[in-house]
């Protein structure tokens, strides 16, 4: 028989380091939002999260590629990352509590560094009856065994178990059995709001709840979805309990309303992570760069077709704008941060029916033109009557180079 080598759980060594690690859910739960990224796309969204932290990717960032047994082709999509990806995320296949799907997934990663596989086993007593028809002790004993199964099927896969309807399971039970999976080999122990229906505070004692319940060997993580808006807080909860692997999803896309938008949470933890984890934390083996999460959010919507909204946060097409008087001369007094600085975002001085005529005349030079006093006043009555006219706020440049060409060709006769 020849020996396997144990890899290094990199994810759970830097959970118990402190550090923060994202576990990327856009590739997987995002499908349950109806959306569906090509191979290509699931390699290069791998990548590209991992570059955000350099080197360091594999200890910060979870890459759930996929769903193996959904089809061959699911299947395939997952190989791929966990080849192609290799490196630069730990990749992780997703499966259900059944010892088919577990060997599966395990085949799907297998051979690729750090890779891992996560076992979804139900928590609570209601989802236990609905998803394997056993009570939640059963279910979780269950979940127990197939830790052992894919250790034994190969020790170089990490092993995780998400407790699925945790926020309505019992936690001292919970907490049993998270010390059974970890010392029969679990890497993580996801605590998951399926429904997405916690409060912010019954998500920090369940954590807390857990955790008192299970002892000190055991990595909790989360997975909070945001149906009643709340995910970011959540999990903003769950990192105060001490938790240190968190879900999210670039652009927020999962299940139904989804759940924590990952551009969200690391620009939130990156700016101000002490405030939420507490004086003197290190989260990061490499601090992430913040100006890869645009052109990232970017990619992922035109992938998927989720659009990017003016007042989506971080990444929206509102950010580093300007179409007002005073934000256009002291624009450090109405935003939070600098766009530049911050997110390599340059600012964007946009034609709008709010327009004063600074703001004309500083559109109409990045068009080549210079306005006097009266030809600003014309151009700025003229944007504001065409855009109630046409029921568009904002003008763009090609109307309103076409508009000055005619006031200065006028003016040009006139003299």
């Amino acid at each position: 028989m020849i020996a396997v080598a144990v890899s290094v759980d990199v994810v759970r060594e830097s959970a118990r380091a402190g550090r923060v690690v994202l576990w990327e859910e856009s590739a997987r739960d995002g499908a349950q939002a109806k959306t569906l990224m090509s191979a290509e796309c699931r390699v290069r969204l791998a990548r590209e999260t991992g570059a955000v932290f350099g080197a360091d990717g594999p200890r910060h960032v979870v890459f759930a590629a996929g769903f193996p047994a959904v089809c061959a082709e699911e299947f395939e999509a997952v190989r791929r990352v966990a080849v192609e990806a290799e490196g630069t995320v730990s990749v992780a296949a997703v499966c259900r509590g059944a010892r088919a799907d577990v060997e599966q997934a395990v085949a799907s990663v297998r051979g690729s560094r750090n890779a891992r596989v996560m076992v979804v086993v139900p928590a609570s007593e209601a989802m236990a009856k609905v998803m394997v028809h056993r009570t939640a002790a059963e279910a979780l004993q269950a979940g127990t065994d197939l830790v052992k199964h894919a250790r034994d099927l190969d020790e170089s896969v990490a092993v995780d178990v998400c407790l699925a309807d945790a926020s309505r399971a019992d936690t001292s039970l919970m907490g049993f059995h998270a010390e059974a999976m970890t010392g029969a080999g679990a890497g993580l122990v996801v605590l998951a709001d399926t429904v997405g229906a916690q409060l912010p505070h019954a998500c920090r004692d369940m954590f807390a709840e857990v955790r008192a319940a299970s002892g000190d060997d055991v990595v909790l993580a989360s997975h909070l979805h945001n149906d009643l808006g709340l995910g970011l807080a959540n999990t903003l909860q769950a990192l105060a309990a001490g938790v240190r692997v968190v879900s999210g999803s670039w652009l927020g896309i999962a299940e139904r309303a989804g759940m924590v938008a990952t551009e969200q949470l690391l620009f939130l933890l990156a700016r101000h992570g002490e405030d939420f984890l507490g004086p003197g934390a290190a989260p990061w083996w490499t601090a992430p760069d913040l100006t890869r999460l645009p052109g990232i959010a970017r990619m992922v919507s035109e992938e998927t077709g989720v659009p990017l909204s003016v007042t989506t946060p971080i990444v929206g097409s509102g950010v580093g704008t300007i179409s007002t008087g005073t934000p256009f001369v002291h624009p450090r007094l109405f935003q939070p941060y600098d766009p530049a600085e911050v997110l390599g975002v340059r600012p964007t001085v946009l034609l709008t029916q709010l327009a004063s005529a600074r703001v004309v005349r500083a559109v109409a030079e990045r068009l080549g033109h210079r306005l006097d006093r009266e030809q600003a006043r014309a151009a700025m009555a003229w944007a504001k009557s065409r855009a109630f006219r046409t029921g568009t706020a904002v003008i763009d440049d090609t109307a309103f180079a076409a508009y000055l060409d005619g006031l200065l060709q006028d003016a040009g006769a006139g003299a």
